[in-house]
């Protein structure tokens, strides 16, 4: 696959015949619904065998480069370029391929129950080694509160998805950090959470654990990790594996609820292996920037790597978008759909995507109907296969989605252009 960005006078017919490609192929692989309706600036995956560009009027090497995801030297060396300067229109260029794929392991969160779920599962499963419905709570007597997992699980055998069971401390009403301090500081509701939670992966099918504690009090710190062991001694005696979610840290005395009591060290030498959260700085409440950026994403992994076995490290990637009012007001909540709807609404108001290459993220303005302006960020081809590019750069296990159900195509194209996908049943 190769990325390519649409300019000013592009169709489908004349981006294909630019990468003998035929145009129901970019359709298929972009679902786009209108093949005559191309956004400027949108980025689209191009389903090439041998990855090829036609030179255009007013094309330089860097530009090339940029708009297909590889560098000037590497086009230069793969076409034997002697003077680089001289492009001519028409000139097909051979462009470098990803490489040999590494293997690694995916998993995706999702809350959405029953068909609706169970028909997602079905649509992406092939892309999944893991798959994590969100979530059992607990009481403070250490029991379970279930939910509809069922369809779920199922749907996951069939496309031979590993069920992961996650438990939380957290609702959206709650943060949980007197419900984490009491389970954290009670050895006798321990024991009970741990029988509770072998007795309903074996009865439901699961083969492992995500532990996705949050808002844990600093001073429960250490309560926390001896918690990890005992869960890893437990879990592990009954045949299950045991995860953890981590807040996106940058160094081990960041402060806040949030951070100090995930000790990465000790999770990487205790657990089989972490997840990190390294999304959410375009918080839904707060104003408008990229959901993920990269600068942001190195910082944590930086910090990550330093301390915990790379090959125990799964990065957080998001596959949503989220569209502020602006300019924005204290409180005002984005709204939040996904990636595949994003480029829609920049279709339907022509708004001309642009991408912020220090982030890695494209993003939009539009006004709507009412006159209000609008300020959009999401994820397309271009911000995947930067995420795509820190795996392999950092040698990570692989990537965790949150969440599953907002449709992305382009992601999971592209997932499977750069990696082989572990496969464990």
């Amino acid at each position: 696959m190769e990325i390519y960005v649409v300019r000013q006078g592009d169709t489908l017919a004349n981006i294909a015949n630019r990468f003998h490609v035929t145009v129901s192929q970019i359709i298929a692989v972009n679902e786009i619904s209108d093949e005559n309706q191309l956004v400027i600036g949108e980025a689209l995956v191009i389903p090439t065998a041998t990855r090829r560009y036609t030179v255009q009027p007013g094309d330089t090497l860097w530009m090339i480069a940029e708009r297909v995801g590889t560098t000037v030297q590497a086009l230069i060396q793969m076409n034997g370029l002697s003077n680089p300067e001289e492009l001519t229109p028409g000139m097909v260029l051979i462009i470098p391929s990803h490489g040999q794929k590494p293997n690694i392991d995916t998993n995706g969160f999702i809350y959405n129950t029953g068909e609706e779920g169970a028909g997602t599962i079905r649509r992406v499963g092939r892309h999944l080694t893991y798959l994590s419905p969100f979530s059992y709570g607990i009481e403070p007597s250490g029991q379970l509160i279930p939910f509809d997992d069922n369809a779920l699980i199922r749907a996951g055998y069939d496309e031979g998805v590993v069920p992961m069971m996650a438990i939380s401390n957290f609702t959206s009403q709650a943060l949980g950090s007197a419900l984490a301090h009491t389970i954290l500081t009670d050895t006798d509701v321990q024991e009970q959470l741990f029988n509770n939670i072998v007795k309903t992966a074996k009865y439901k099918g699961y083969q492992g654990v995500n532990i996705d504690f949050e808002n844990v009090n600093p001073e429960d710190r250490e309560a926390y990790n001896s918690f990890l062991e005992k869960a890893v001694e437990a879990l592990h005696n009954a045949g299950l594996f045991v995860s953890t979610s981590l807040a996106p840290k940058t160094s081990g005395t960041q402060q806040g609820v949030l951070y100090e009591a995930h000790d990465y060290p000790a999770h990487g030498r205790i657990v089989d292996f972490v997840v990190l959260m390294t999304y959410e700085w375009g918080y839904r409440f707060g104003p408008p920037q990229a959901i993920s950026p990269i600068t942001q994403i190195k910082r944590v992994l930086d910090y990550a790597v330093s301390v915990i076995p790379t090959q125990k490290i799964m990065m957080g990637f998001q596959i949503y978008a989220r569209d502020w009012l602006i300019p924005h007001e204290q409180g005002q909540e984005a709204e939040t759909f996904s990636p595949k709807e994003a480029r829609e609404r920049a279709v339907q108001y022509q708004s001309a995507i642009q991408y912020d290459y220090n982030a890695q993220a494209p993003f939009y303005q539009y006004t709507d109907g009412q006159g209000r302006r609008h300020e959009v960020w999401f994820e397309d081809a271009r911000s995947a296969q930067a995420k795509f590019d820190l795996v392999k750069a950092y040698n990570l296990r692989g990537i965790s989605y949150w969440v599953l159900g907002y449709p992305f195509p382009q992601n999971w194209t592209l997932l499977e252009d750069n990696f082989t996908i572990q496969r464990l049943i």
